[in-house]
């Protein structure tokens, strides 16, 4: 039982998730620069999963889940992550540019 539970918590802090976010996002949202929409369907997918099949363990994945430790990890990985992202739209767009200018000559 122990291990069991000290899977979920490393699941669960794996994937990071709040349950209640994770229906109001879409993963195939072109604007979409959070990078951790594809984490957050899959866990909410395995708490569906584990929820049908034990109500007690998914209660207990639920609360791990708003734990304090689990929020904000979760909100740290959100906001470097959407850095990283912008920088990323940034360089392609710096890319396209040269491109278009240096080698394409508009």
């Amino acid at each position: 039982m122990l291990q069991s539970r000290a899977l979920v918590i490393a699941l669960i802090l794996l994937l990071s998730t709040t349950l209640p976010e994770v229906h109001s996002k879409s993963i195939f949202e072109k604007d979409r620069r959070d990078w951790l929409v594809i984490p957050d369907a899959v866990a909410a997918y395995i708490y569906e999963a584990v929820n049908k099949m034990s109500p007690k363990v998914g209660q207990f994945l639920a609360d791990a889940a708003q734990t304090p430790a689990v929020v904000v990890t979760r909100n740290f990985l959100i906001r470097e992550t959407t850095k990283l992202s912008i920088l990323a739209e940034q360089l392609v767009e710096k890319i396209k540019n040269l491109w278009y200018t240096k080698v394409l000559g508009y």
